[in-house]
C-alpha cells in the first residue's frame, strides 16, 4: 500500500471529460493523477486536453491486460450506470452493469489508501451492489477493504444543480474512516442564477467553431473553450409557441390543448419534468447528456423560449470557463451530463486530502 507525501497520487477510472479528476485537483494542489481510463474517444480526447496525455483511450478491460496498474493514493470513478439508471427501463442484465469488477481488480492492483466510487442511487437496490458488498469479504478482491455507501446531493455541496448520487468511500483496512464530505451550502443551495450570471439571455450561434485536432488517428471538433459553447438549436414556429406558454416553473401541461401533439394528449399524466422551465431561484434539476432537449426534462431556460446550451449547462455542471472541450456538439453534451459536478468532487477531494495528511 502506497503511502503519501506532499503528493497524493490518483488513478481516474471511467474518467469521461475529467470532472472527478478536475474537482480533485481544484480541492487540493497535492492531487496529481498519474493514469486517467476513458474509452470514448471524444471525451478522453477533452481529458488529454484539458490535463495532458495521461488518459488510456480504450476499454478498462484492455488496459488491465496492456499495462501495469500504477501505485497510487487513491482510485477514483464511476462505472457506467445505464442498466441502473431511473430513466427508461432497468435492465439488470446490461453489461455496462457489471464494470465495477473491472474497477474492484484496478483497487486490488493499485493498493490504494482510499477508493471512491460514484454510481446512481439505483446501484444500492441492485444485484450489482449486493456483489461489490461481497467483493469485501474473506476472499474477495476487496478483501483489504472496508467501505460505506453515501447518498450525496451535489446541491448541499456548492454546486446549483440537484443532483443525488451514490458515493461509495474506501479505505483500506489498515486505516480509519474517512466519513462524509463537509457540505458547504445545505439549506441555501446556489441557484440558476448564480451559475448563469453573466451569460447572455439572447443567443443566436449554433455552430462550434471550425477548428479540430487529431486524437488516436482521428479527427475531432476542437478544442474549445467552455465559453465557446454558448449554442442555441433551429427551433420550428411551433416549438417556439409551445414553449412561449410555459410559464416560470412549469412544464408540459401548461400547454394548450391546440398547440399539443397527439401523443400528449392521449397521456394526461408521467413527468412533469418533460418541457419544464427552470427557476431562477433554486438549483436546477439533474444535468444529464440530452440537457439541449426541451423534451427530455426540465431544461427550458427560466425567461428564454430556448433549452439551456451546452455553455449554461456546463456553468451548472461547476466546469470553468477555460475547461477545453473536444467533440460534436452530441458529443460535448454526453461528457457535460455524465460528469461528476466539480464542487461535489471539490468537496471529496477537501475529505479525502484531510484524511491522507492527519492519518
Amino acid at each position: 500500500m502506497p503511502m503519501s507525501s506532499q503528493v497524493f497520487r490518483v488513478l481516474d477510472l471511467f474518467a469521461g471529460a475529467g470532472g472527478l479528476t478536475a474537482g480533485l485537483h481544484q480541492s487540493d494542489k497535492r492531487f496529481h493523477t498519474v493514469r486517467a481510463v476513458e474509452m470514448d474517444l471524444a471525451a478522453a480526447a477533452t481529458y488529454r486536453t484539458t490535463f495532458g496525455d495521461i488518459v488510456y483511450p480504450g476499454k478498462i478491460e484492455d488496459w488491465l491486460v496492456n499495462e501495469d496498474v500504477p501505485a497510487v493514493d487513491v482510485v477514483v470513478g464511476g462505472p457506467p450506470c445505464q442498466g441502473f439508471s431511473a430513466l427508461g427501463k432497468q435492465d439488470a442484465t446490461d453489461a455496462r452493469n457489471r464494470m465495477w469488477h473491472h474497477y474492484a481488480e484496478t483497487v486490488r492492483l493499485a493498493q490504494p489508501q482510499y477508493f471512491v466510487l460514484e454510481n446512481v442511487p439505483q446501484f444500492l437496490s441492485s444485484p450489482e451492489f449486493e456483489l461489490f458488498q461481497a467483493a469485501a469479504q474473506k476472499g474477495g478482491k476487496l478483501a483489504e477493504y472496508s467501505f460505506t455507501p453515501h447518498v450525496l446531493n451535489a446541491a448541499d455541496y456548492g454546486a446549483p444543480q440537484a443532483r443525488k448520487r451514490i458515493v461509495v468511500v474506501g479505505w483500506h483496512k489498515d486505516l480509519r474512516d474517512p466519513g462524509l464530505p463537509a457540505t458547504t451550502s445545505e439549506g441555501s443551495p446556489m441557484t440558476v442564477a448564480d451559475a448563469l450570471a453573466g451569460i447572455p439571455h439572447a443567443v443566436s450561434q449554433r455552430e462550434l467553431p471550425d477548428r479540430f485536432v487529431e486524437f488516436q488517428g482521428r479527427t475531432f471538433a476542437g478544442a474549445f473553450k467552455t465559453s465557446e459553447l454558448h449554442l442555441t438549436r433551429n427551433y420550428t414556429d411551433l416549438s417556439r409557441a409551445r414553449f412561449a406558454t410555459i410559464p416560470t416553473g412549469g412544464n408540459r401541461f401548461d400547454i394548450p390543448d391546440d398547440l399539443l401533439s397527439d401523443c400528449w394528449r392521449k397521456h394526461t399524466t408521467g413527468s412533469g419534468d418533460v418541457m419544464g422551465r427552470l427557476r431562477w431561484d433554486r438549483p436546477s434539476v439533474t444535468i444529464r447528456t440530452e440537457f439541449f432537449k426541451p423534451e427530455k426534462g426540465r431544461y427550458i431556460h427560466p425567461t428564454e423560449n430556448r433549452a439551456i446550451t451546452h455553455y449554461e449547462a456546463a456553468r451548472l455542471q461547476g466546469f470553468p470557463e477555460d475547461y477545453q472541450w473536444v467533440g460534436s456538439k452530441t458529443a460535448i453534451a454526453r461528457q457535460i451530463g455524465n460528469a461528476v459536478p466539480i464542487p461535489l468532487g471539490n468537496a471529496i477531494g477537501k475529505l479525502l486530502a484531510s484524511t491522507l495528511t492527519t492519518q
